[in-house]
């Protein structure tokens, strides 16, 4: 709307002045006009004003002028507006012919008039007229077809400006997309490794709390255990806010391997045995699902049993690689930390982008299993 107003404040600028100087040129050909030719091409002065809004009307009411009249700017500018605002090709079409005509009339009897008075050869009478009709079609041609070339120029500007904006919508689109991506990638990257940490904490600490040698020893270590509970209730609001819709991101440095969980399962306070190996030529994709699932096991059972025993299995062959983490049924003794259900949410999720698929829920014994099983030409090819 800004540069639409821009832009018509300049071109009404120069049709009032083009509207002044046709004024002069009537009033100075006011002497060799007759008195009805003055009225018309007063009447034409008078109407255009109004020709952006009734660009045809006024040009109808300049046609007299140009039948009788001598001043070629009014009616020019009648014409040109035409061109310029009328969005009917057929309307500027009907214009441009009636204006043809009406020269050529007027053409045809001023030649004859002069033919009357002054002798011209017969053989040059065709030429003359024919000059004469290339000449009127100039004139009533010219000023229509200038209104339409500022029209169409005007027109391809606009769409220029709406592509720009269209272009420049769907770039942020695509930045907002990348966002949404990355925060869904930091967000599983908090859950996993701070609630990982800050579980283990709350662990020792309410340990050391059961076991304390004095009472400052264990008012210590219950508030430790108290601001872990805190620090993680704090930590699920924020991957809350943190998590959005979206694809895998390239991942945050660095990356855990597998050859990091002998030290989380020896870092994890629990009763852990391994079974099996797995493949040594994992690729790394596949590496940080198979860490963040073992790493969330463990967390969930420090939240749930932390006394219960738990078995981490390993298998894998040339078509598929799978990790088995479960644990036995606890005796009751629930931590109290607290959960937002993210941690299997962004497990899935990351089974999903390698074609693998995520099983977990309670054993018949009692305790909970928590499965991951990955096609190693998926992996591979990620």
């Amino acid at each position: 709307m800004r540069q639409q107003s821009a832009v018509r404040s300049p071109e009404a600028v120069v049709t009032g002045a083009l509207i002044v100087v046709a004024a002069l040129d009537v009033w100075i050909l006011r002497g060799q006009m007759s008195r009805a030719a003055v009225v018309v091409s007063g009447l034409g002065l008078l109407c255009s004003p109004a020709a952006r809004r009734f660009p045809v009307a006024v040009f109808a009411c300049n046609l007299p002028a140009v039948a009788i009249g001598l001043s070629p700017l009014v009616p020019a500018i009648a014409a040109y507006h035409v061109g310029r605002y009328t969005k009917r090709p057929r309307v500027v079409g009907a214009c441009l012919v009636i204006a043809v005509a009406i020269l050529v009339w007027r053409s045809l009897d001023t030649e004859t008039l002069l033919w009357r008075h002054f002798p011209v050869d017969p053989d040059a009478r065709p030429g003359l007229l024919l000059s004469d009709l290339m000449l009127d079609l100039m004139f009533a041609s010219a000023p229509i077809l200038l209104g339409r070339l500022v029209a169409s120029r005007l027109e391809v500007q606009e769409r220029l400006a709406e592509i720009v904006r269209g272009r420049a919508e769907r770039e942020e689109l695509h930045t907002q997309a990348a966002l949404a991506r990355d925060r869904a990638q930091l967000a599983r990257e908090m859950h996993d490794v701070v609630s990982h940490q800050v579980s283990l904490i709350a662990v020792q600490a309410g340990a050391l709390e059961m076991n304390a040698p004095d009472a400052q020893t264990e008012r210590t270590a219950a508030t430790v255990r108290e601001l872990s509970r805190k620090t993680l209730d704090e930590l699920r609001y924020m991957v809350t806010v943190l998590r959005a819709s979206g694809t895998e991101a390239s991942g945050l440095a660095p990356q855990p391997t597998v050859t990091q969980l002998p030290a989380l399962i020896r870092d994890s306070g629990l009763d852990v045995s391994i079974r099996g190996e797995l493949p040594t030529d994992l690729p790394a994709a596949e590496q940080r699902a198979i860490f963040r699932t073992v790493q969330e096991g463990l967390t969930n059972v420090r939240k749930y049993a932390p006394d219960a025993a738990v078995t981490v299995e390993f298998g894998g062959d040339r078509s598929e690689v799978s990790v088995v983490v479960r644990n036995t049924a606890g005796s009751g003794g629930v931590s109290g930390l607290p959960s937002g259900g993210h941690g299997l949410r962004g497990l899935r999720e990351r089974a999903e982008l390698l074609e693998g698929t995520l099983t977990a829920g309670p054993r018949a014994d009692g305790g909970f299993g928590l499965e991951l099983r990955l096609p190693r030409v998926a992996a591979s090819a990620s």
